[in-house]
């Protein structure tokens, strides 16, 4: 296997390059840590470049079946090389660079009955990441990430993803331009708001169904509401003002589960 010991190495200059989403957007390419999220990526057959090993510690066990095959390229490194192409504050063992997938909409409008979680400027990248993994272990068809929400290729999204970034299409896409397809397609648009009077367990999600979020600071933008079909409020008989986007999407992606298979 190749073996790079210098972090001023060219392919180690494009890698951490790769922390900044303008080169993430430029070369169409992302940094997965750590063993669980690289072995996700193999398994779930993302389009992965090279995996990158600490050297000292050699390939983890883990991940020795998956080195053994495959089309990705295995590179030792060192562990100053680890260190300078990943974020996380726990030393990883190995990182990959994986190409991004074309996700495309005509794939989730093509689904029966499909549920989607919507992102519209959901900015916090810790709170876009658990949303998809919530979307995925419901079974969505799909996610769709608005202009103003964090990048789903940020370091922190794909981590807080637990790998679930591989498993459904995630479509980024100008919502005043995707949410009238959604509607030509029969799907009912829901959002949540503190003003709205209907409770979200009286809402029926059994059909194709989108739930728009919005941001954590002002919800969901007036461009977007436009679009909407159905306002619902997640009741709170508690003394918490309310639940962070994160929280409410689990609510409301599991009620459309309970009601879907009754």
């Amino acid at each position: 296997m190749p073996h790079i010991e210098s972090t001023a190495n060219a392919r180690v200059k494009e890698w951490a390059g790769l922390l900044e989403k303008k080169q993430r957007d430029r070369r169409g390419k992302f940094i997965v840590e750590g063993i669980h999220l690289v072995q996700e990526a193999l398994r779930s057959d993302a389009d992965v470049e090279c995996v990158a090993y600490n050297v000292e510690l050699g390939v983890p066990g883990e991940l020795a079946e998956d080195a053994r095959g495959g089309a990705a390229e295995w590179i030792a490194v060192s562990a100053a090389i680890v260190a300078k192409c990943t974020e996380a504050r726990t030393p990883q063992p190995v990182f990959a660079v994986v190409r991004k997938p074309a996700a495309k909409l005509a794939d989730i409008l093509r689904t029966p009955n499909a549920l989607v979680a919507v992102l519209d400027g959901v900015q916090d990248p810790g709170n876009v990441g658990t949303i998809i993994r919530a979307a995925d272990a419901a079974g969505a068809a799909g996610v769709i990430v608005g202009r103003g929400s964090a990048d789903i290729y940020n370091p922190k999204t794909v981590r807080s993803t637990m790998g679930s970034l591989f498993h459904l299409p995630i479509v980024e896409a100008v919502l005043t331009d995707i949410l009238p397809q959604a509607r030509e397609a029969s799907a009912k648009i829901v959002s949540t708001s503190l003003q709205a009077e209907r409770d979200c367990y009286e809402a029926d999600y059994r059909g194709a169904t989108w739930l728009l979020f919005g941001s954590e600071a002002s919800g969901v933008s007036p461009e977007a509401s436009a679009f909407v079909d159905e306002s619902i409020i997640i009741p709170m008989p508690g003394r918490a003002e309310s639940l962070n986007v994160a929280m409410a999407a689990s609510v409301l992606l599991f009620e459309a589960v309970r009601q879907r298979r009754m």
